[in-house]
C-alpha cells in the first residue's frame, strides 16, 4: 500500500510538473511572437560566502550560489496581462571541520515557475510560488508556507506548487483563495509531510482598520504521520486531518505595533499534540539619533496542550534588533534573540554596503553551540557557536 501511494505520488508530482512546464511554454510562444510581446528579462544574483566559526569544533564552509531568473508579460486587450517567471536555484559549498573531515553538497532545483493572469482588481496564479503573509518579522505564527530565516539578507525561501487568487476592493481590503498540492518536505512549523495526494486549501481576508491592517486565515491539510521511536506507538501510520486559524494585525501610530498568532488542530492520538497555539507581539520605534536608529522588539510563546484553554509544554522567545544606516550605502543591523528557559542568549550582527549590482555583507555570531530559535529544528548549523561569514551577492 505504501509502495503504491509513492509511486501515485511520484506520478502525480511528475504530471503536476510537466502541466506548468506546458503552460510556461505556450506562454514563451506567445512572447516570442512580436506581436503579442510586451517585455522579456533575464536576470540574475550569483551568491558567494565563506563562514568560519567555533561550535564544540572548528567548522568552516565556502559556498557559491547562482539564482537566473527569467520573467515575461503580455498584455491583453490594455485591461489584463499575463506575466510568468522562470527561475533555479543552484548550489555548492564546501563544509571543513577541524577533524580533517570534508563535505560537498550540491543542488540544482526549480526556484520558482508560475503563470500568472491579472486585472485591475485581481491576479491568479500557479506554479511553484512563495506564499506569505503576517505582521511579524522574527517569530512569525503565520510561516506556514516559507521558512524565511530572520538573519538572512537575502531572505530565500523555497516556494510551493499551487494556484494562488487575489482580489482587491477599493477600500484596500482583499480576499485570497488557494491550493496546494505536490509539495514533499514540511512547509514553515510543520512536522510531518502532508498526504500525497489530497490538495490543502486555504484563504485569508485582510481589511483596513484604523491606521493599519487586520488578517483573518484558515488552513486545510491532512498530515501524513509515519512514526517509529521510542515515543510513539510502532510503526504507526495514518492520515490526520489539520486545522490551522490564523489572526494578525498591525498599525502605525507614533510606534508601530502588530500582533500575531495561530492556533493548529489537530486529531492525533498523542493528546497532548491536539492544540498547537503559536503567539507573537511586536513593537518598533525609531530614534531621531544621527540618521535614525529603529529599535524592534518582539516576543513569541509557542505552546502544544491537549485542550484550547489549558497550558502543555511551553517554550518563549524575546528578541530585540537595532538598525543603523550609516550612509546611502552603508548600514548596521544587530539582533539579540532570548530564550529564558535556558537562559542563552543568541548575538547576531550584520554590517552590508549596497552598490549599484554588488551587495557586501560581513556578518558575526555568538549563540549557544546548538542553535535552536524555533522548535523542532534542533540541528547543529554553521550559525551556532561563535563565528563570522561574509557574503558577497552580484545582481544582473
Amino acid at each position: 500500500m505504501r509502495e503504491f501511494r509513492a509511486q501515485r505520488y511520484t506520478e502525480m508530482k511528475k504530471s503536476y510538473t510537466e502541466f506548468f512546464s506546458i503552460m510556461l511554454c505556450v506562454f514563451v510562444f506567445f512572447v516570442g511572437n512580436k506581436s503579442f510581446a510586451q517585455s522579456l528579462d533575464l536576470n540574475g544574483m550569483a551568491i558567494g560566502w565563506g563562514t568560519a566559526s567555533y561550535s564544540e569544533q572548528l567548522n568552516g564552509q565556502l559556498g557559491i550560489r547562482y539564482i537566473p531568473k527569467l520573467s515575461a508579460e503580455v498584455s491583453v486587450r490594455e485591461k489584463y496581462s499575463f506575466d510568468a517567471e522562470v527561475s533555479v536555484n543552484g548550489w555548492a559549498a564546501s563544509t571543513f571541520w577541524s577533524n580533517d573531515s570534508i563535505q560537498l553538497d550540491e543542488d540544482l532545483k526549480p526556484y520558482r515557475m508560475w503563470l500568472r493572469f491579472s486585472g485591475d482588481q485581481f491576479e491568479v496564479r500557479a506554479g511553484l510560488q512563495k506564499i506569505n503573509f503576517g505582521s511579524s518579522s522574527f517569530f512569525r505564527p503565520l510561516m506556514w508556507f516559507d521558512q524565511i530565516d530572520p538573519r538572512d539578507p537575502l531572505q530565500l525561501t523555497d516556494g510551493v506548487y499551487g494556484i494562488l487568487g487575489r482580489y482587491y476592493f477599493l477600500n484596500n481590503a482583499n480576499i485570497w483563495i488557494w491550493g496546494l498540492i505536490g509539495n514533499d518536505d514540511p512547509k514553515g512549523w510543520e512536522i510531518f509531510e502532508s498526504e500525497k495526494d489530497r490538495p490543502e486549501f486555504g484563504g485569508r481576508i485582510q481589511i483596513p482598520v484604523w491606521t493599519g491592517e487586520m488578517g483573518l486565515t484558515y488552513h486545510n491539510r491532512s498530515a501524513d504521520i509515519r512514526m517509529d521511536s521510542v515515543n510513539f506507538p510502532a510503526n504507526f501510520y495514518g492520515f490526520v486531518p489539520e486545522n490551522r486559524f490564523g489572526i494578525d494585525a498591525k498599525f502605525d501610530y507614533e510606534i508601530g505595533f502588530w500582533f500575531e498568532s495561530s492556533v493548529n488542530y489537530i486529531d492525533f492520538m498523542i493528546k497532548e499534540y491536539t492544540y498547537t497555539k503559536l503567539f507573537n507581539i511586536g513593537l518598533d520605534y525609531t530614534i531621531g539619533f544621527g540618521n535614525g536608529l529603529n529599535v524592534m522588539t518582539e516576543f513569541f510563546v509557542f505552546d502544544n496542550s491537549e485542550k484550547f484553554f489549558k497550558s502543555g509544554n511551553t517554550i518563549s522567545f524575546s528578541a530585540l534588533a537595532l538598525n543603523y544606516p550609516v550612509s546611502i550605502i552603508n548600514n548596521i543591523n544587530a539582533m539579540i534573540f532570548m530564550d529564558p528557559e535556558n537562559k542563552e542568549l543568541y548575538n547576531f550582527i550584520n554590517w552590508s554596503w549596497q552598490f549599484d549590482r554588488w551587495s557586501i555583507y560581513l556578518m558575526g555570531f555568538w549563540n549557544p553551540d546548538r542553535f535552536q530559535i524555533y522548535p523542532g529544528r534542533d540541528e547543529i548549523n554553521l550559525y551556532a557557536g561563535k563565528g563570522i561569514q561574509i557574503m558577497a551577492v552580484f545582481n544582473h
